[in-house]
């Protein structure tokens, strides 16, 4: 350590948000260059490889083969399957001297398609898994939380190649097995999650999330064993109600009400029902929204969904990928005048009606439901409107928030929500890509058919913070074996010379074993600090060399249960082992 380039600190980062950030940075594994850009250290940057590692073992024992694209890639190929246009303000564009659009590249489809298509033409050739380690490239509205949410990071991708879909499948399952592995061996606690594909594609998708407090994702689970990502949880629809009886609607004067809240309160004041009292669940409140196009055109989007539940934007933004959500702004009701805020109601939305604003409600309203809602009218809302009967939508959307205790799709029970990191994602994505960029093949019987794909990424660099964020106290890092830096942090805690001479004569003796020494051998350093840096590190065990040493002993700790013992030198490699 009194070579090693680090400088730890004892105070935390001004815009760390999470524990992987702060600790990361304090312990000298990761330096931050710009908002999202991360530079590696030593310490780090030995970690990230152990990843690899794991990753590259894992891949490689279900026949996946290594390859490594380049970070700048032509427009061309992202043309062809638009997402150069898709892809939008998260795309980094640049040109060269001769006018010639480039991107960094955020993920490789293209490319593998391209290259497969270069080089096969034969139902022979297949089926194929090529991978690659490699670093992406988002321009991140918002980066955030260090190197879980930047603007560059580490990925692997790898993609399958097969005749039919039932080689698909095949390989997609292989995919999985291989994942299981990877992040058992990275001591995360992680769930796999059923997932929407969105801009990718394709059909079958699921998502691995290391469960974590401070995880991004929200996901949902059941006790008989439902779990998706809150994106891609499907509402269970009521039955339609018979509406032939029901009360005609009728407008009321409710003045002051332009909220949830205000509304329930004064029905339950001016319009008191024999049977209960009035909730927002008895409300339809419809939320507009600007829709921003990737070719840079706006177009309105109003949704209707019970009044005691609010729209979930992640929820939101998978639906409508790869359009943008944005806020509808005053200058957006200027332009449409029929639209009174806080009483809109559907008789004016949908493209067949006044305004010409598409309108989707959430799946709860069915034939036959009845419900308060605005009339379009400052100061006066509609009761008993009547969903088929009174109003029409252009269709259906789940954008709605999933909450704890709605049942579970598969009627496996209520939910309940956590939240996670994701690390992994796979999918089933078709022909999409080999559509889009005619790779074909001969099958058998000599024609041409087109190839199938499948898509699996692991967030190398992000698997790094999460394990953090799974594996710390307030000490510091608390490295799983197969991730640490160094197998042993060794600790010199004397001045004496004989101390120092002692524990590097062990230290080389420890790496002739094959087992790995961080060395703390940093001469003015006082004890106290080496053990606060050695906790802060985390490598999983430390060696405290001391004065026992002139009696043939040193002191063990397990960095993960603060276990010590005293351990005999010639024992000591065997013990470590």
């Amino acid at each position: 350590m009194s070579r090693l380039f680090l400088r730890t600190l004892r105070d935390d980062p001004a815009d760390a948000e999470v524990p992987s950030h702060r600790l990361l940075v304090r312990a000298g594994y990761v330096r931050r260059a710009a908002p999202g850009i991360y530079s590696w250290l030593p310490l780090g940057w030995r970690v990230l490889r152990n990843v690899e590692k794991i990753v590259r073992e894992e891949m490689d024992a279900i026949g996946a083969q290594e390859v490594h694209f380049p970070a700048i890639l032509p427009r061309e190929p992202y043309e062809a399957t638009g997402r150069w246009t898709e892809y939008g303000d998260n795309l980094f564009r640049l040109k060269d001297r001769k006018g010639g659009d480039y991107l960094l590249g955020p993920t490789h489809e293209e490319m593998f398609t391209l290259l497969v298509k270069d080089l096969y033409a034969s139902y022979k050739d297949l089926p194929l898994n090529l991978y690659q380690i490699q670093t992406k490239y988002r321009d991140e509205q918002r980066p955030r939380a260090g190197i879980l949410r930047g603007r560059e990071f580490v990925m692997k991708d790898s993609y399958s190649f097969d005749v039919d879909d039932a080689g698909l499948e095949a390989a997609y399952e292989l995919h999985r097995q291989a994942y299981i592995k990877i992040f058992t061996r990275l001591g995360l606690d992680y769930v796999i999650v059923k997932a929407t594909s969105g801009a990718m594609g394709g059909s079958a998708s699921e998502e691995f999330l290391a469960i974590a407090e401070n995880g991004e994702d929200t996901f949902v689970r059941s006790p008989g064993g439902y779990a998706a990502n809150v994106e891609a949880v499907s509402t269970v629809v009521p039955e339609a109600i018979p509406y032939e009886d029901a009360p005609a609607a009728h407008a009321e004067q409710t003045p002051d009400t332009p909220t949830i809240a205000t509304l329930v309160d004064h029905l339950n004041e001016a319009f008191p029902r024999d049977d209960r009292a009035w909730t927002a669940a008895d409300t339809l409140k419809n939320v507009l929204v600007m829709l921003r196009n990737p070719d840079g055109t706006r177009e309105p989007l109003a949704i209707g969904l019970p009044g005691d539940r609010d729209v979930d934007e992640k929820r939101l933004a998978a639906q409508v990928e790869p359009a943008e959500v944005e806020p509808f702004e005053a200058k957006d009701f200027a332009a449409y005048p029929d639209l009174k805020k806080g009483y809109i109601g559907p008789r004016v939305l949908g493209l067949e009606n006044a305004t010409g604003i598409r309108y989707l409600t959430d799946p709860r309203v069915v034939a036959g439901s009845r419900w308060v809602t605005g009339a379009d009218v400052d100061g006066s809302h509609v009761i008993d409107l009547t969903a088929e009967r009174d109003f029409v939508c252009d269709g259906r959307i789940e954008a709605a928030e999933v909450r704890a205790g709605d049942p579970a799709p598969d009627g496996s029970g209520p939910l309940e929500l956590a939240r996670g990191i994701e690390m992994g994602h796979i999918f089933q994505l078709g022909r999409k890509y080999a559509e889009a960029l005619d790779l074909k093949v001969l099958d058998e019987n000599g024609k041409l058919v087109t190839v199938t794909m499948g898509s699996y990424g692991v967030g190398v660099s992000r698997a790094v913070a999460a394990v953090v964020e799974n594996a710390h106290d307030e000490l510091g890092i608390i490295w799983p074996k197969e991730l640490s830096p160094f197998d042993v942090h060794l600790v010199i805690a004397g001045k004496d010379d004989a101390i120092k001479a002692a524990a590097e004569q062990l230290a080389q003796e420890l790496d002739d074993a094959g087992i790995s020494v961080l060395l703390d051998d940093r001469p003015k350093v006082s004890p106290g600090v080496k053990f606060k840096d050695a906790e802060l590190i985390g490598v999983p065990t430390i060696v405290v060399a001391g004065r026992g040493i002139a009696d043939g002993v040193v002191e063990v700790k397990n960095r993960a249960t603060g276990d010590k013992q005293d351990v005999p030198l010639a024992d000591l490699v065997e013990h470590l082992a």
